[in-house]
């Protein structure tokens, strides 16, 4: 996965005194992340209804946390990384972008409002299974997140328990199941409609999509050739042309369907009255139905745009 280190750059040798520096400033922002995590939980608690749009809806701690703890320890691995080693800027702005916007999702307003339409909470996981893991793999930040973050997260990293449960979760065979049968795990209607009602478990959904997301795009967007990657180019192709097939299938049954899957939306009182269930589902599926197949056609183009950089790549080499 992109998210692994896969090398060792040396860094400068620090003395006692910047080692102490740094350590202190690092622990200034982990104070800084806890106290203003606590101050956004006490507000989204007390005063919810005088919060901007985009501040929590429903606040969570956990993905507060992952975001910021996220983006510092890559910021602070790129600046830890000699300037002729750094990633180039657009990996560096898809990283950041991909993670913000898996972070409005889930909380900003658009949380309240992915609540109260299905349309809208579909485009909640288009953006939490697709588009933002997209821009997380094409950023390979996974050696700047290893410079940037503590010792036990590098040592987690290259371990050999983490190595193989990826080996497993990035199997070429395993990651489009996976990928596939998590998508329509949700949007099972009885599944669907107790992950809505039921806080921990709707944790569970999102959390689900984007980790899975993160792992199958990190898997088909590697832009390293096999090996080191799991899987040659074309493979990765593959990968990303089988998975659309079933999504739009499913997109065009939900779509078509001439009764109402979801109730809990007619349960909990539609943010827009005026659409009717019928057509709030036919929105939803045309959502599940297109855009995840664009993001296949996507990840096919480049996946063998790294085959044709790489050879380019080994030709330059080979008339050296």
């Amino acid at each position: 996965m992109g998210g692994v280190v896969t090398e060792t750059v040396p860094l400068q040798v620090a003395t006692p005194s910047n080692a102490r520096t740094r350590a202190v400033r690092a622990w200034g922002v982990y104070a800084g992340i806890a106290a203003l995590c606590a101050v956004l939980g006490w507000l989204s608690a007390e005063h919810l209804s005088v919060l901007p749009v985009w501040a929590p809806w429903d606040f969570s701690a956990p993905v507060f946390v992952a975001t910021c703890l996220a983006g510092f320890w890559f910021l602070r691995g790129l600046a830890r990384t000699a300037p002729a080693r750094r990633l180039p800027a657009w990996r560096r702005v898809a990283f950041l972008a991909g993670l913000l916007l898996c972070y409005a999702v889930v909380q900003t307003r658009f949380e309240y409002w992915a609540q109260h339409m299905f349309y809208i909470n579909r485009l909640q996981h288009i953006a939490l299974h697709h588009i933002g893991p997209v821009l997380i793999a094409l950023g390979f930040a996974g050696e700047t997140l290893g410079r940037g973050g503590p010792p036990w997260l590098r040592r987690a990293a290259t371990s050999r328990t983490v190595a193989a449960v990826l080996a497993v979760l990035q199997h070429p065979v395993v990651a489009p199941l996976l990928f596939v049968g998590l998508f329509f795990l949700w949007l099972v209607p009885e599944v669907h409609f107790r992950a809505m009602i039921d806080p921990q478990l709707y944790a569970v959904m999102n959390w689900s999509m984007v980790l899975d997301g993160v792992l199958f795009w990190s898997l088909v967007l590697d832009p390293r050739p096999k090996p080191p990657a799991r899987a040659s180019f074309g493979v990765r192709a593959m990968l990303s042309a089988v998975v659309m097939f079933p999504q739009v299938v499913l997109g065009a049954l939900i779509t078509f369907a001439g009764f109402d899957l979801y109730p809990y939306y007619a349960l909990c009182g539609r943010l827009f009255p005026s659409v009717s269930a019928i057509d709030d589902q036919q929105l939803g599926g045309i959502v599940i139905w297109i855009p995840p197949a664009m993001m296949s056609v996507l990840g096919m183009i480049l996946a063998l745009n790294s085959q044709r950089l790489h050879h380019i790549e080994q030709e330059k080499r080979n008339a050296r």
